[in-house]
């Protein structure tokens, strides 16, 4: 497997590669959402999130809430001492149809701790006509952190989806984001049936001097235009998992400390390590199996090494099962 993490996605980044109560949301300011951007103003939202957190004593807390249509989030929780807030993101829906689009802005000001999760994964059913999308837009601010660990996205047959993730963050900011596809059930046993599946992140580091791009990571998987089970793509794999990590604590050792805990995985794992922008660093982690579960331990494995050796906390025990 190239550490390139698989020709099924494009790291467009010239560093070097390496191996509410009872479910309804509560604003703590009135309810006024942003202005649309004129992206996002193609097509009425059929749900759409504002979460900001901030510091409050010991604790993160939202300092702004606010959901319409088919998106919110559950009442807040504290998994431990940290101080760092669980927020839950429910879709009352259940699923993505054609068409539909979701929008989420999250801001996460300075020194502030948020731990970002889904109710359940995250379903896209057929979409005739034209396919459904959600667009995050994230920004950190100065030794803020984000963990976005969410369900896993399963795509069925003849299901179109594009996922567009923006992150600014400051050079003291930390991010780990987690995401893993699989595809839906399929009458006839096959594992692609769905039409598309776009991921995009893009990823910028804001300085006093200004932003810059730290990286691009575009994964693209379209079986109706080919064979994507293939040599160089998913080669011989249905499911797909992806850690994204940007903190200045990123290197080459960290890079093969996460190598080597993968290895004891049923999955097929390569990592690569983005540009160096004012002394912060990503990493992309890309692994291919046969098993939702595994992704998702293996996920799991490599974000608790970092919590306990970062952080000083515990595995993360979402308590959702």
């Amino acid at each position: 497997m190239s550490t390139t993490a698989e020709s099924s996605s494009a790291l467009d980044s010239p560093g070097p590669a390496t191996a509410g109560d009872r479910g309804r949301a509560r604003s703590a300011v009135p309810a006024t959402p942003r202005p649309l951007s004129p992206a996002s103003a193609d097509r009425p939202a059929m749900g759409r999130l504002e979460l900001r957190v901030a510091v409050r004593g010991q604790r993160s807390v939202a300092e702004h809430q606010y959901h319409q249509g088919a998106l919110r989030v559950l009442r807040p929780h504290y998994l431990d001492d940290s101080g760092q807030v669980c927020y839950v993101m429910v879709n009352p829906g259940g699923a993505y149809l054609g068409a539909d689009l979701f929008l989420l802005d999250v801001e996460v000001q300075d020194g502030a701790d948020l731990l970002l999760t889904t109710q359940s994964a995250t379903k896209v059913y057929r979409t005739p006509g034209s396919f459904a999308e959600q667009r995050m837009a994230v920004r950190l601010g100065e030794g803020a952190r984000l963990e976005l660990m969410p369900d896993q996205l399963i795509a069925y047959r003849e299901a179109s989806y594009r996922q567009r993730t923006s992150v600014t963050l400051r050079p003291s900011s930390s991010l780990v984001m987690g995401e893993v596809v699989t595809p839906g059930w399929s009458p006839d046993g096959a594992a692609f049936r769905y039409e598309e599946v776009r991921l995009r992140n893009e990823i910028h580091i804001e300085t006093d001097g200004g932003t810059q791009l730290l990286a691009l990571d575009n994964l693209l998987i379209r079986p109706p235009l080919g064979d994507v089970t293939g040599l160089g793509f998913m080669e011989g794999f249905s499911h797909l998992g992806s850690l994204v990590v940007v903190d200045a604590r990123v290197d080459q050792a960290l890079a093969d400390e996460l190598h080597h805990l993968t290895a004891g995985h049923d999955a097929r794992t390569g990592i690569s390590l983005t540009r160096t922008v004012a002394g912060t660093t990503g990493l992309v982690l890309r692994s291919l199996s046969n098993s939702t579960g595994e992704l998702n331990r293996l996920l799991a494995a490599c974000a608790n090494h970092l919590r306990v050796r970062w952080h000083g906390q515990g595995p993360l025990n979402l308590r959702k099962h």
